[in-house]
């Protein structure tokens, strides 16, 4: 998973996280129903082939994303829907940044995303960043009105009902998500993990579901806690294992992330046998928490490294 969203005050935004999860269903379910060809995965080997040759009939429009790039998680899924809707009048290359780099050099790629056309071989750029639809939707508008005028009117695949991709979306979409969220809204901790429970029991690997759970646990340890008072006591006693993970919970929701890592690990330094591996146990599920890619977790690991050994 990517960094978990963050209220710009400071706590978690599950809200968000619902958001970007049914963009990406959505985004899947439109990319298994657009016509075939239109939205394909470009490297260097098949980038002749693909972009090149391909915008000698039809134009391309080239998306440099990352996995790590929130805005390109935004992005793209409007794009696949859009492309998915023009009916192969336009086709879709995206292309990994990370991987593909000697691309991205060729494109004079500054940041991502970062979004190209390619119309008879000759290439232009578009825009970056994340855009609503309605200005991506423009901009596609007066790309395919650009080709037509070079003569690129070609068509890629056959297109797809549009009420048959709405409804292969729904499919797809799980309700049990919303009904999660709803629950959430209104304070129910236990009802929201019920749901994610369940869901995970069904499908172990979803990560969304995993993000989530962990999410509202923390949300139901903080519900009336007084942040101040935690981490207080957890300063006054560095040794004091429950007030220091009360504190460290408190410290995430406020989104100090490296407070409350820092807190932690020095709770680990301070003591020994059950209650080090309890305080280690505890900053390990905060490391779920703030998800893998983090800034401040690898010093944190590297910190409890250090702490340990």
């Amino acid at each position: 998973m990517s960094n978990q969203p963050f209220l710009p005050g400071g706590g978690i935004d599950l809200s968000a996280l619902a958001a970007q999860r049914e963009a990406a269903e959505r985004a899947a379910a439109s990319r298994e129903s657009a016509p075939a060809g239109v939205i394909v995965e470009v490297t260097e080997e098949n980038f002749q082939a693909e972009v090149i040759d391909r915008s000698m009939t039809v134009p391309v429009v080239i998306d440099f994303w990352a996995e790590w790039c929130e805005p390109c998680k935004q992005l793209s899924p409007v794009m696949e829907k859009l492309i998915n809707e023009a009916g192969g009048r336009l086709v879709l290359a995206t292309i990994d940044a990370d991987s593909q780099q000697r691309l991205a050099a060729a494109f004079k790629v500054q940041s991502i995303p970062s979004v190209f056309a390619v119309i008879g071989g000759q290439p232009l750029p578009l825009f970056q960043g994340a855009l609503p639809e309605a200005q991506v939707k423009a901009f596609f508008a007066e790309l395919m009105k650009a080709a037509e005028e070079s003569g690129v009117t070609g068509r890629v695949g056959a297109p797809v009902a549009a009420e048959d991709v709405a409804a292969e979306v729904e499919e797809v979409v799980d309700t049990r998500f919303d009904d999660a969220a709803d629950a959430i809204d209104s304070g129910e901790w236990d009802v929201a993990i019920g749901i994610y429970e369940s869901i995970l029991s069904q499908s172990p690997g979803d990560e969304w579901a995993k993000a989530a759970l962990v999410q509202v646990q923390l949300m139901k340890r903080t519900d009336g806690i007084d942040g101040a008072d935690a981490i207080a006591r957890a300063e006054a006693n560095p040794a004091d294992v429950e007030a220091a993970a009360t504190a460290a919970d408190a410290l995430v929701v406020a989104g100090d992330v490296e407070g409350a890592f820092a807190l932690l690990v020095n709770c680990v330094r301070e003591t020994s046998g059950a209650e080090r591996n309890a305080a280690r146990e505890h900053l390990v599920a905060l490391f779920d928490v703030v998800g893998p890619e983090h800034p401040a977790l690898a010093p944190a690991r590297v910190a409890l490294a250090n702490a340990l050994f």
